[in-house]
């Protein structure tokens, strides 16, 4: 294609030395869709062959999905995780669970009386040199024991009677905001192992065999879209200002008796070849703009690749 082009180069610039350029030579075109691989996964159908028309929507490859299924379980399965811990912390403490505190408090109060007792009378017997300084001390430390005990229980029956703090729920709600989008990213790298095609078009090229693994970034289907083909051409310089977006112009064909009316849908701003500032006034003139003639839709049956001529004004 590149040597076509610069072929087409050479002979506009002959045209431009004569001073009668008239025409700008090229080839019908399509664009060109690339459906890349967005992972390396074995290619495990191929349902559409080559050459086939296709609509939007058409499955064109079907790459192997079995670990991005389950990856997307997982996720499901934290998002159901992350649900269910915010609700918790949402509807406190349950009932059962209070009145058991309230049992472990009631328990270390009791604990607390009998040590404080016991304390009192090991130091009605240290009087009467009943009892040795350890046991004094082994009951002080038992009493002071009972009373961090139940300083810890009541501390733990407030923390479930006082509810969430608002600072965990916070985390608990971003903690499912994260998991959910977690699960959405998953969704869609599943959904892209399904390759389907994204305009209407003609099937071009798989570039992968069936039981291949692809590489990522790689093309695994080229679709040629839209109905018509294009005429892509290159505008000499002195024709630039002459032709704008919109305006309709004749394109002959190779093989069609009959000229074709076509509209310039674009033309490039920039020139294709040597930039202006670096060219005297003449050699400006072999300057050559890059631009694209759409054909009507009645000629979708033209095939790409085919030379063809447009007049210029």
């Amino acid at each position: 294609m590149m040597r076509y082009f610069i072929f087409i180069f050479f002979i506009l610039l002959s045209a431009c030395d004569n001073n009668s350029p008239s025409i700008a030579l090229g080839t019908l075109e399509r664009d060109r869709i690339a459906h890349t691989a967005t992972i390396n996964e074995v290619v495990v159908s191929l349902p559409v062959t080559q050459g086939s028309k296709v609509k939007k929507g058409t499955l064109l490859v079907q790459l192997d999905d079995t670990q991005q299924k389950a990856l997307v379980s997982k996720a499901k399965a934290e998002v159901v995780q992350a649900e269910a811990n915010l609700e918790k912390l949402r509807n406190g403490a349950r009932e059962e669970e209070i009145a058991i505190a309230n049992a472990i408090v009631a328990g270390a109060k009791a604990t607390l009386v009998e040590n404080q007792a016991n304390y009192i009378r090991s130091l009605d017997l240290i009087k009467h040199t009943a009892i040795s300084e350890a046991s004094l001390d082994k009951a002080l430390a038992s009493r002071d024991a009972s009373v961090a005990n139940l300083q810890s229980t009541q501390a733990q029956l407030r923390e479930l009677t006082n509810g969430t703090r608002e600072e965990d729920l916070r985390m608990a709600e971003a903690h499912l905001e994260s998991v959910i989008a977690t699960l959405a990213s998953e969704k869609k790298k599943l959904a892209d192992l399904t390759v389907l095609s994204t305009r209407d078009g003609i099937l071009d090229n798989l570039p992968w065999n069936l039981g291949e693994r692809v590489t990522t970034g790689s093309p695994l289907a080229i679709v040629l879209a839209g109905k018509a083909p294009f005429a892509r051409i290159y505008v000499p310089e002195p024709y630039r200002v002459r032709i704008k977006v919109g305006d309709k112009l004749v394109v002959h064909v190779d093989g069609l008796e009959k000229p074709l009316t076509g509209y310039l849908r674009w033309i490039a701003t920039e020139p294709a070849f040597t930039p202006y500032y670096a060219l005297n006034q003449e050699e400006r003139s072999r300057l050559m703009y890059l631009a694209e003639v759409q054909l009507p839709d009645s000629e979708a049956h033209l095939p790409n690749g085919i030379p063809s001529q447009v007049e210029l004004p």
